[in-house]
């Protein structure tokens, strides 16, 4: 019953939705997701891939986007899409932060000194964690040059709460990231 009542409030007023099966089993593999993304998480079992970046005048790289990409052992590829909000409604989105910086920090240095890697991080990333420290962090332990990472904001970090922002990408840009 409660399925098919949030299902009648996603629609809209005046809507009634009978129960269906399929409703429990979204439901269901929600809920699984839920639990293992944390998991996968904790366990690295996530992989990063690299998305050139190519200067038009040169035709070289010259920077790589990280991406997070999971393969569930039971559904297959999960879209980010599903599991970075998953992520984030669960409060795993810093760890996986953290999972990301440290990867594609430890990976651009293998690519030589003229290419950077770019990181995303969430608007949930700014109140639930020290972004700065993060950063700091990835980058002394990898040994990566602060300017040759570059931090990837989304719109909704800056219009959430756009001083404190603001006041952590400028401390960012005063250690040398882009």
């Amino acid at each position: 019953a409660d399925l098919a009542l949030y299902e009648s409030k996603k629609r809209g007023k005046g809507c009634t939705t009978l129960f269906q099966e399929e409703m429990d089993h979204r439901y269901q593999r929600r809920q699984r997701l839920t639990k293992d993304i944390k998991q996968a998480i904790l366990e690295a079992k996530l992989n990063v891939v690299y998305q050139p970046i190519i200067d038009a005048a040169t035709m070289q790289i010259v920077s790589c986007e990280a991406l997070a990409r999971w393969d569930h052992p039971e559904f297959g590829p999960i879209s980010p899409g599903v599991f970075i909000p998953l992520a984030e409604e669960t409060g795993a989105i810093s760890d996986l932060t953290r999972f990301m910086l440290a990867s594609a920090c430890r990976d651009c240095l293998s690519w030589g000194n003229n290419v950077s890697v770019s990181v995303n991080l969430s608007a949930v990333d700014f109140r639930m964690s020290n972004v700065s420290a993060m950063v700091r962090s990835a980058l002394t332990d990898s040994g990566l040059a602060a300017r040759r990472l570059e931090v990837e904001v989304t719109e909704g970090a800056i219009l959430e709460d756009q001083l404190a922002t603001s006041a952590v990408l400028t401390e960012l840009r005063k250690h040398g990231v882009k």
